[in-house]
């Protein structure tokens, strides 16, 4: 096949939104800094060749069961999951025992782990995700709450179309990433309403792509980097790409010591800020869509000290190409350590980038989070 099931479920949806009711009509025009912009570091097309809708990243992700391997934008680009491991089936919506969810993510060897059945997974206890792991949800429709995955010490996991809701207890994210985890994906999951974080990236773990999530109902969402004192989180480096940060309060992400890279997400209606950048923080937010609510204040700085050094200082934010709407203000910082941010371009050859437009806002609305998409072949 040449188009993925993903594409051609996204145009339906679009094609079908577009028949049952007419499209609002476009917001007055904002401010000249508020407009949608062009996006810099992309070809400008020709008229002919213009969609009028937007490309979307994974064109072919759905079309073969483990295409999704190595399949990542960014800085998970190499995760592989359980490429080489042969497919378990969860058959039982039980926490523990045969046929679980939790007997497969603690199996030595590598899995490709593919669902059965649909419905909720009440987890007592975190569920710890050891490397060489798929845990695949297209096909079915499957929910974690009470507690939420712990990926420790290992390498290797992507996670797909899953929901996580309702997590209850001291330090419980929806998932968790610490300490030393490199090479993972998280693509199209749904998280809302846990005591902590929603993802949490913390002490050493890198090379870590999100993607396609929607996230929503919270506070604390996404905190990428420990505290002042653990220094070693400077190998920290994270791509957040085509989520959807739908009235989350705060932390999209919030970020210390390492490298974050942000592009074509859309983040609207936050409670007290939209990006943090803290001590020695990197961040590169690109062609994104920030819409104020009742706050306004997109880029914030937290100054801090690190364990090892005697100044107090923030971090560093470039913003090319980002669309600033509903009054939502940058707040950006000049100086000279926006020009020492890293450079994307330094790290991966090629990510999948446009301009903001009402078109983009819509298909990540539409297409961000857990999708009824079937479980492609495995062939």
């Amino acid at each position: 096949m040449g188009t993925s099931c993903f594409c051609r479920l996204c145009c339906c949806w679009i094609s079908s939104n577009s028949a049952s009711r007419p499209l609002p009509p476009p917001p007055p025009s904002p401010p000249a800094a508020a407009a949608y912009l062009p996006c810099p570091h992309m070809e400008p097309q020709p008229e002919a060749h213009r969609s009028s809708h937007p490309r979307l990243p994974y064109a072919d992700a759905d079309c073969t069961l483990r295409a999704l391997a190595a399949g990542a934008e960014g800085f998970g680009r190499h995760a592989v999951g359980g490429l080489h491991g042969a497919l378990y089936y969860v058959t039982s919506l039980q926490d523990d025992g045969y046929g679980t969810l939790r007997e497969a993510c603690r199996a030595k060897e590598p899995l490709w782990i593919v669902f059965e059945v649909s419905g909720t997974i009440h987890l007592e206890t975190y569920l710890r995700v050891s490397s060489h792991k798929t845990i695949d949800g297209r096909g079915q429709r499957v929910k974690l709450t009470g507690k939420g995955l712990q990926l420790k010490d290992c390498h290797h996991v992507i996670v797909c179309n899953l929901e996580f809701e309702g997590g209850r207890g001291h330090d419980v994210d929806g998932i968790q990433i610490k300490p030393n985890s490199t090479n993972i994906w998280i693509d199209r999951c749904s998280l809302a309403d846990y005591d902590d974080g929603l993802i949490d990236i913390t002490r050493q773990s890198t090379d870590i792509t999100v993607s396609r999530c929607h996230f929503a109902r919270h506070d604390k969402t996404m905190l990428i980097g420990a505290d002042p004192t653990h220094v070693g989180d400077r190998c920290i480096r994270v791509t957040i790409h085509h989520c959807f940060f739908d009235g989350t309060r705060q932390r999209h992400p919030r970020l210390r010591f390492g490298k974050v890279h942000l592009y074509n997400n859309y983040t609207r209606n936050w409670g007290i800020y939209a990006v943090c950048a803290s001590v020695e923080a990197q961040i590169v937010s690109q062609c994104n869509i920030y819409e104020g609510g009742e706050k306004k204040t997109v880029f914030k700085y937290m100054p801090e000290k690190a364990a090892d050094r005697e100044e107090t200082a923030a971090g560093s934010i470039r913003s090319e190409g980002d669309a600033f709407l509903h009054g939502a203000l940058p707040c950006l910082v000049d100086g000279p350590g926006v020009e020492s941010v890293f450079r994307p371009e330094d790290y991966y050859d090629k990510w999948t980038m446009e301009a903001p437009s009402p078109a983009l806002k819509e298909v990540i609305q539409l297409c961000a989070g857990w999708q009824p998409v079937p479980r492609p072949p495995d062939c």
